[in-house]
Parts: structure tokens; C-alpha cells; sequence
């Protein structure tokens, strides 16, 4: 393992290496994986200690990480999550929070925190995390980093720890967009027939921009702009009838009832010690009844009706994050986090292809833009960076 001695990426403890193959399409590639996959052998600890000591130590890998070995890479270690992936903020009350690389007095953002935190600082060439509700995007634009959540259920979460079934995918992140894009030319499955993105409409929807941090449009308008050259124009209509800020309120409920119904029982049998926040958001997912996640879930799908209709005719360019990395100490806002939690839960909510991109900073922090896509357009997102290289604005 490369040396952690200043990041606190790794789940401290376990020293592993392993390669499989010597030659492949990521040979000569170094990765991360976040402690939700299992790996033959070592015990899988989820961010707590009660997790790792109460379940069987794994008798084989993960199935995404057994692609990735068999495409030549090469592991380094398993990163530290906050417990059971359940926040986005980054800290972890048993195992400490990941240095941001990026920003080193602000929070590296979750739940794939340490995944971000290995590939910002180099420890390895790229990381893999999972995204519930943005536990690759946010982190990724904390961190400086390219970033994807693939359209939900391409990827096998086989071996994974799930968080809420219905929105969990595996997603990666990396420094270098040609590391980036390499695992997802091994990874993503054939996109399936759509249009082609050069007859789309760039979306630029003005009731999300509305919630964002007001000197991003100044800070990404140069990028935006390259960006929209590869469309069929610009499209500013709102998303929403004017509800977009609602719209994250039945996601959360119908993500808490299956945290709830996947780790409740383990919950209650054994006690764990969660930490601060993570105990508390349990907690209130333990109060959600059937009745309630069923008509919440029953008025999200219709919120993914209006995004997928929306997405036939464009592709939504959007902020990762609507605000930048808070410093370690200082929470964000309630605002900030709804806010945020609007623009992330879109993808989540409908099981959207998203790719974050770190193309700008402001006031010192990483700022990245996104681009989401109709489901199974995944290939056709990754094909558009090669198309704006050196608009990469990272100090």
C-alpha cells in the first residue's frame, strides 16, 4: 500500500496488495476500493466496527472488483467510508475523516470519502466508491476529481454492502481524465439506442441553477459554453412546476425505509455504537411505515416521469454540488444541504448516468460541473471529455 501517513484514505489496519493479471486494459493501473466491497480474505467493515466484527470474513471478491483485477489492475487498499455509506458529509466517528487533497481545511464530502481522498492524493490512479444519493458525485467535486455514477443496475453490486437497493450503484473517481475514462471503457456495459448527443439540446434548467452558489454561473459559464458547442443549442426550461425543492422529500423517505428495512433488524439484534448523525439518521428511518414509503415512492416516480420526458430532447448540465466545500468544523447550511440534496437525489431518484467534472475552481475550491443523461447513455457521456480537453482549470 502506498503510504497514507498524512490522508487518513485507508481503513487503518489492513495492508493489502493484489494483482491478478499482469497485462489487460488497466495494467499498470493502481486502485482503491471503498470498505463496502468484499475481498477474499479480509473481513468487510463497512465504516464500523460493530459491522466488521459481528459479519463472516468474505469468501471471495466482490464481482465488480474481480472485473477490475481481471482487466490488469492493480489494488492498494480499502478506503474508509462513513458507516454504512448513510451520510455525505465525510467523517467518520470510529476511524477519523480523510484529508481533502484539494482543500485540506474543508471536508472531503461522503460517503466515499476516503476513495476520494486516495485518488486526489495520488495514493492510487483511481478509486472506486458507491453512490446512493451522491456518495461519488459530491465527494468528487470536493476532491478535485472526474467522477461517475453509472445508470443504476449497468454494474454488479454483488459483494457490496447496500445502503437503499433501489438507488445504490458502484461508481468510480480519478485525478487523471485518462485514468478516468480507462475504467470506463472496461467497466460500462453497450449503451443501448438513443440519439445521438449532437442532436440534443445542452440543459441548462433555470429552477436548478436558481439553488446553486451565485458566483458559479461566472465561474462556469467558459466551460458551459465550450460544452454547448457539441449540442443542437441551449434550453434553459425549468425542470419542475416550480416544486424542484420538494422533489427531495419523497426520495429521502423511500431511501431511509429501505435503510431501514436492509440493516434495521441488524440494528436492533446487535447494538452497534453508531456515530453522531449516523445513529440519529437511523433512527428517524426507523419511524417510516410501509404506508408512508409507499405513497412517497408513488409521488417520486412521478417527479422521474417529468425528468426522464425531460431528458428526451437534452442533456442537463447542472453544478455537482450547489455550494463548495465547507471547512471541517463548520457544517453547512440546512439550505445548503436541501439544496444540494435536490440537485443530487435527480439521478439518484430516476437511475441516471451522471459524470462530474472538475473543471473549475472558485475562492480556492474544486468546483465541478456535471452532465446527466438519459438511462443506458452512460458510454455516450464518457465519449464528451475527450472533446474539451485543457479546459481542466485545477491548480
Amino acid at each position: 500500500m502506498t503510504a497514507d501517513t498524512h490522508w487518513n484514505a485507508f481503513v487503518p489496519g489492513q495492508e493489502i496488495s493484489i494483482q491478478e493479471q499482469a497485462h489487460g486494459p488497466l495494467a499498470g493501473l493502481t486502485m482503491s476500493v471503498k470498505d463496502l466491497f468484499d475481498i477474499a480474505g479480509h473481513p468487510t467493515g463497512a465504516g464500523n466496527p460493530d459491522w466488521r466484527s459481528s459479519h463472516a470474513v468474505p469468501l471471495q471478491h466482490a464481482e465488480l472488483f474481480q472485473s477490475l483485477l481481471n482487466a490488469g489492475a492493480r489494488f492498494v487498499g480499502k478506503t474508509i467510508t462513513e458507516e454504512l455509506a448513510y451520510s455525505l458529509v465525510g467523517e467518520n466517528a470510529h476511524y477519523g475523516t480523510p484529508v481533502n487533497p484539494h482543500n485540506p481545511d474543508c471536508i472531503p464530502g461522503g460517503s466515499s470519502s476516503g476513495a476520494a481522498a486516495a485518488a486526489a492524493a495520488g495514493l492510487c490512479d483511481f478509486s472506486i466508491g458507491t453512490d446512493t444519493a451522491g456518495s461519488v458525485r459530491l465527494p468528487a467535486s470536493f476532491c478535485g476529481l472526474w467522477g461517475f455514477r453509472p445508470t443504476h443496475g449497468v454494474l454488479s453490486t454483488h459483494g457490496v454492502v447496500p445502503l437503499a437497493p433501489s438507488f445504490d450503484v458502484p461508481g468510480w473517481m480519478a485525478k487523471s481524465s485518462d485514468h478516468f475514462l480507462r475504467v470506463g471503457s472496461v467497466l460500462l456495459p453497450p449503451d443501448q439506442q438513443g440519439p445521438e448527443f449532437g442532436r440534443l439540446k445542452l440543459a441548462l434548467p433555470e429552477d436548478i441553477w436558481q439553488l446553486v452558489h451565485p458566483g458559479f454561473g461566472v465561474a462556469l459559464k467558459p466551460f458551459i459554453d465550450r460544452i454547448a458547442s457539441l449540442f443542437n443549442g441551449v434550453v434553459k426550461d425549468p425542470l419542475s412546476q416550480g416544486r424542484l425543492i420538494d422533489w427531495q422529500d419523497p426520495f429521502r423517505l423511500v431511501q431511509g425505509h429501505e435503510a431501514w428495512s436492509v440493516h434495521g433488524p441488524w440494528i436492533r439484534s446487535q447494538k452497534p455504537h453508531l456515530g453522531p448523525g449516523i445513529k440519529e439518521r437511523f433512527e428517524w428511518a426507523s419511524t417510516i411505515d410501509d404506508e408512508q414509503a409507499q405513497l412517497a415512492r408513488a409521488e417520486m416516480m412521478k417527479n422521474v416521469a417529468v425528468v426522464n420526458a425531460y431528458l428526451e430532447g437534452a442533456v442537463l448540465c447542472m453544478p455537482t454540488v450547489s455550494y463548495l466545500a465547507p471547512q471541517k468544523g463548520h457544517a453547512s447550511s440546512a439550505e445548503d444541504r436541501t439544496n444540494a440534496l435536490t440537485l443530487l437525489s435527480l439521478a439518484s431518484m430516476a437511475g441516471l448516468p451522471q459524470i462530474t467534472m472538475p473543471l473549475a475552481v472558485l475562492d480556492g475550491k474544486a468546483l465541478g460541473l456535471s452532465l446527466m443523461s438519459r438511462r443506458f447513455s452512460d458510454r455516450q457521456l464518457l465519449s464528451l471529455p475527450p472533446q474539451f480537453q485543457g479546459l481542466q482549470n485545477q491548480p
